[in-house]
């Protein structure tokens, strides 16, 4: 018989009781209520402790002591329950409260493990963390299609949350896409022949002009110089195509074209309609080198299409690690916006990208800025709301939850939250979900590394998790400074020893 811990008091309503206990139950367990010829299962989401005797009328530290000693351990429980719904309805919110005076017990381990089973297609993210028995699996087309995102602050365990997922979705030969902005995956043991590293490079035939004149710098408002930079781009585009230019740089090829304007414009028996814009073209031409001394190592007309290099049963990923953040948001940019257009295109003509793919996007914060425009946060969006039509899934993973844009962050409607302790990355999280309550909220401080609240559509209800610790390597992980201060004086200490032994072999005196 499951023990119980407490009586509903007071009004009580469809969503929620109040109750109280003379023992201490625990936050985030679950609760059944039988009532009404239902069984209905609950969460607790809040607790006080009090005493009759002992109360705030008291100010007297003496009177309370005498107080305690007569009175003991005799206190009171209060708390809260959250309804989620009837067991035997497929958790459907019963249409009648539960009477004042209801038995709460602690919820049965074989009904939670039911709840939390899912019987096609789950990927086991953990176990809960109050009824450590109980497994949690989530649902791996809800999570794809209907987008997730992993917050938590640094050191919580992004890295090894999302190595979970990744090692799960391979598990049923799932393919991701990681955009890793460190290099923390390229490294990770997810089995043999299962992760396929891309170097960032791109053809730039493939690149619209937006993007291109972007790693260029070109002011917005500099219209000469974007003029004759188009005009440029599209001569040598036109030359490559037609075969009439061959050449593996692009770049050069654009110069060569402006370069012929402004020897053009400086010559002086000229008429050249080129000459009252002599300042412009060489100041394009001074733009074009040095994007092709930062980012030539990203160009490249020898590069296929991404969507050419992706695996199907794979974790792809994106090596962002030696590009600059402005060269990523190109990049992935670029990346988005094919991906999703290649998926178009295969559901429409049968060509394209035949596999259904989960992005994850690492650092999304810099990707997709609140209050800041960038190339990468206009396709994000555009993913968080037609991706489900074409198969293409989301994941954002932020340190920094309060930096992301929250429009990106809404249309997820899975999350995956672990410890967050500034209130501004609280609140902003739970103005993006409907499912996470002020309660479920005061919670995030106290989580442990890698406890986490799961909640959305991939799970039949909001919990709290500890998630499994993931048994490849991962790279991503803190250095021990002390070890790496150690190593570093012991390869200090023998180049030294060599120095002093190959000088008094020549006979000087060290």
């Amino acid at each position: 018989m499951n023990e119980i811990i407490g009586r509903c008091i007071g009004e009580t309503s469809l969503v929620d009781v109040s109750f109280i206990s003379k023992e201490m139950p625990r936050m985030g367990e679950y609760v059944s209520l039988e009532y009404d010829g239902k069984k209905v299962l609950g969460m607790i989401e809040s607790l006080v402790r009090g005493s009759v005797s002992i109360n705030d009328q008291i100010y007297d530290p003496l009177t309370i002591e005498k107080i305690k000693a007569i009175e003991g351990d005799d206190h009171y429980v209060k708390g809260t329950v959250k309804i989620l719904g009837d067991i035997d309805d497929d958790l459907r919110i019963p249409r009648t409260p539960a009477p004042p005076g209801t038995e709460i017990k602690v919820a049965d381990s074989e009904v939670l493990k039911e709840i939390f089973k899912v019987d096609n297609y789950g990927l086991k993210l953990g176990n809960l963390i109050i009824q450590e028995d109980v497994a949690l699996e989530v649902n791996i087309n809800k999570m794809v299609s209907r987008h997730l995102a992993v917050l938590a602050m640094t050191g919580a365990g992004k890295s090894n949350t999302v190595s979970v997922i990744v090692d799960g979705l391979l598990d049923v030969n799932g393919s991701v896409l990681i955009f890793d902005m460190h290099s923390e995956y390229v490294n990770t043991d997810f089995g043999e022949d299962k992760v396929n590293v891309i170097r960032p490079q791109i053809n730039p035939l493939y690149l619209s002009f937006g993007e291109i004149k972007k790693l260029s710098n070109i002011p917005p408002n500099a219209y000469v110089q974007e003029r004759y930079f188009l005009k440029a781009y599209k001569l040598a585009r036109k030359s490559l195509m037609q075969g009439s230019a061959t050449g593996k740089d692009f770049i050069a090829l654009i110069q060569s074209k402006l370069e012929s304007w402004l020897q053009e414009a400086e010559d002086p028996d000229s008429k050249s309609a080129y000459a009252a814009d002599k300042k412009s073209i060489a100041d394009v031409l001074n733009k074009l080198e040095h994007m092709r001394d930062k980012y030539g190592n990203i160009l490249s007309l020898e590069a296929k299409d991404i969507t050419d290099n992706l695996k199907v049963g794979n974790a792809n990923i994106l090596d962002l690690g030696s590009v600059d953040e402005f060269a990523s948001d190109v990049v992935v940019s670029h990346i988005l916006r094919n991906v999703l257009a290649s998926r178009k295109e295969f559901l429409r003509t049968g060509e394209g990208l035949e596999f259904p793919i989960f992005l994850i996007l690492e650092e999304a914060h810099i990707l997709a800025p609140q209050n800041r425009k960038t190339e990468s946060k206009l396709w994000i969006s555009r993913i968080a709301r037609e991706g489900r039509k074409f198969s293409v899934g989301l994941c954002l993973v932020s340190q920094s939850p309060k930096s992301l844009d929250s429009d990106a962050l809404s249309q997820a409607n899975n999350m995956i939250i672990l410890r967050l302790v500034e209130p501004t990355d609280q609140s902003h999280v739970q103005r993006a979900s409907e499912s996470l309550s002020d309660d479920l909220i005061a919670q995030l401080p106290s989580l442990n590394i890698g406890e986490a609240i799961v909640l959305g559509l991939m799970t039949r209800i909001p919990t709290l998790v500890k998630i499994d610790e993931f048994k490849g390597k991962i790279s991503g992980g803190d250095l021990n400074i002390v070890d790496e201060w150690s190593k570093s004086h012991e390869t200090q200490k023998t180049i030294l020893k060599e120095q002093k032994r190959e000088y008094e072999d020549l006979g000087g005196d060290y």
